[in-house]
């Protein structure tokens, strides 16, 4: 997020960082105050375009799910930008191993937005990074 703050700043998304926190609201209670809120990465309030910039483990640690399901529910959450590594690599038991995780996403994203039993409310662009 480091690298790209700068410039998301300049098109006008406000961008989380260590002490600024983005909150989309989800339920509102009493005097309108939001009682449920999601995190995300950045937002654009013109454009209501959530970012989430996911590292490391974001398929094999739901990231992606979670990410999917948060937007559903987030208020002016109109399309949301989903980044995720090409392929995530790690050692486990002195093993390497690699997992394809924009292409796993790539192909749960195909079949929400492609099955005619779903109707996803907002729309989405994948990058593999």
């Amino acid at each position: 997020m480091s690298l790209l703050r700068k410039d998301l700043m300049a098109i006008g998304f406000d961008v989380e960082d260590g002490s600024h926190r983005i909150e989309r609201p989800v339920f509102f209670g009493e005097n309108g105050v939001p009682t449920v809120n999601y995190r995300v990465d950045a937002y654009h309030a013109e454009w209501q375009c959530g970012m989430e910039i996911e590292a490391g483990r974001s398929w094999m640690g739901n990231a992606v799910y979670r990410d999917i399901v948060q937007a559903l529910v987030m208020t002016q959450v109109h399309h949301l930008v989903l980044a995720v590594p090409n392929v995530y690599r790690y050692s486990s038991s002195g093993k390497k191993i690699s997992s394809e995780d924009y292409k796993h996403s790539k192909d749960l994203l195909d079949a929400l937005y492609g099955h005619s039993r779903i109707m996803m409310p907002y729309g989405l662009t994948l990058i593999g990074y």
